[in-house]
């Protein structure tokens, strides 16, 4: 059997690997578009803080290992243009040049998804950047150094905008962030989003938000940045405005299309086509709060797809429940987390939510080095079910979250959550974790 992945990072290797060893007689062939395959994209704002470090340090395999010790077929350099179902075959190009076909009996699309661009003047100028592939990291990285960059504009303030602020900071940038967006990480209460941006604030990074980019334009060696209400100079510009879905191949192909355009597939993987399946930053999932599909592109859920396509293709019965949107980030010395839904999205699915939110200590009230964290927990009204919540606070918060994750997936009450039997010890906790004490509040507002 030929088994046939577009893709070649998180969900498109490790799909190709787990297939290998399940089944060593199976014909894996990948079809990479880049140079680089199998690399850790969330590590590269941490390699750019480090002018000492490579990127390519993020590399996990190289790609003579996936064929001299697995007997995969990796092709790198290799870009798909069509999928003709009828006669089941990947139809590319070979670095932009001769082309190709590809015959396959069972096909994974993971093509993953490409940063968002503003449609202004400047935008193609050199000096202006976005962070998705290692080859990008390795352009920024080059930048800095080449143009001796001392002023960064970075445009968005989501989870790479403000993971690249900490990175150019550490570096001793001058960073100026702006969004069009009122306020900074909406899905966080008005409390706890204050205590991420006066971290900004105090660490000299200067946000502007509510204001739109205009255009940019060439200065010297930098570029000046045109606001609707004023203008300044920079070094460089970091584009941080999101991502897309690279569904493309798919939707011309026919298959089913879910939330913001990503592929729609059931929990065995499949689309709309039971040959085809597709999975990572691509592909949609199903929410296990709400039941619904959504697009949430996250590391572990591209890796974890990519073992079931693996499973599935090679005869055994594996199905992925969902997701709960746990994410997790750091912005200069504040952790920053988050689980299931927020409070306004819960009443869009047609909850009642209910919200507590308070501060806690990180570790016992006495204990040296305790730090102050801000929990918030949701829950719906009628039934008293954990929906969400989200975690702040200078230590404590990251791993915390996978306690709230966990319950959500287990599909706790908040009663239920309060009982959990949590471990305490000075250097890690009050007698009364903070997730026990915001559980505590959350009873009494319910």
């Amino acid at each position: 059997m030929k088994f046939v992945i577009i893709g070649g990072d998180a969900a498109g290797m490790s799909a190709a690997s787990k297939a290998k060893r399940n089944d060593d007689k199976l014909e894996v062939t990948v079809l990479e578009a880049t140079a680089d395959v199998s690399y850790s994209a969330c590590g590269m704002p941490y390699n750019v803080a480090d002018a000492g470090r490579v990127m390519d340090d993020l590399v996990v395999r190289r790609a003579e290992v996936f064929r001299e010790k697995q007997g995969i077929d990796l092709k790198l350099g290799y870009v798909a243009r069509a999928i003709d179902r009828g006669r089941k075959k990947v139809i590319g190009v070979m670095a932009g040049k001769d082309p190709f076909e590809v015959q396959y009996d069972k096909l994974l699309i993971a093509t993953g998804a490409r940063p968002v661009t503003l449609d202004i003047p400047g935008v193609d100028l050199p000096g202006v950047h976005v962070l998705k592939t290692l080859y990008d990291g390795r352009g920024i990285k080059d930048y800095l150094v080449s143009k001796k960059v001392k002023t960064v504009l970075i445009v968005g303030t989501g989870y790479i905008g403000l993971e690249m602020a900490e990175a150019f900071h550490a570096r001793g940038i001058k960073v100026v962030m702006v969004d069009i967006l009122s306020r900074l990480l909406p899905w966080l209460p008005q409390e706890m989003a204050g205590v991420v941006e006066k971290e900004l604030g105090d660490k000299g990074v200067e946000v502007h938000l509510g204001v739109k980019l205009k255009s940019l334009e060439q200065y010297g060696s930098g570029l000046r940045v045109f606001l609707e209400d004023k203008e300044f100079l920079v070094d460089m510009v970091l584009m941080a405005t999101g991502i897309v879905p690279n569904s493309e191949l798919a939707a011309d192909a026919g298959l089913k299309i879910g939330p913001k355009n990503s592929i729609a597939v059931d929990k065995s993987l499949h689309t709309s086509d039971d040959d085809i399946f597709a999975a990572g930053d691509c592909a949609d999932a199903f929410h296990v709060v709400t039941g619904n599909r959504v697009w949430i592109p996250l590391a572990l859920r591209a890796n974890r797809a990519g073992w079931a396509v693996a499973d599935n293709v090679t005869g055994r019965d594996v199905k992925l429940e969902g997701i709960v949107g746990s994410a997790v980030f750091k912005v200069l010395d504040i952790e920053v987390a988050r689980t299931g839904l927020s409070s306004s999205e819960a009443a869009e699915a047609g909850f009642d939510p209910v919200e507590a939110l308070i501060k806690s200590r990180s570790r016992a009230h006495a204990h040296p080095g305790n730090q102050t964290i801000h929990v918030n927990l949701i829950a719906d009204k009628k039934t008293g079910k954990l929906l969400g919540g989200c975690i702040i606070g200078k230590e404590g918060a990251a791993l915390r979250i996978d306690s709230l994750a966990v319950a959500l997936h287990a599909g706790m009450t908040t009663e239920q959550f309060f009982q959990c039997d949590m471990a305490y010890a000075p250097p890690f906790s009050p007698v009364w974790d903070p997730l026990l004490t915001a559980a505590n509040q959350l009873l009494k507002n319910l």
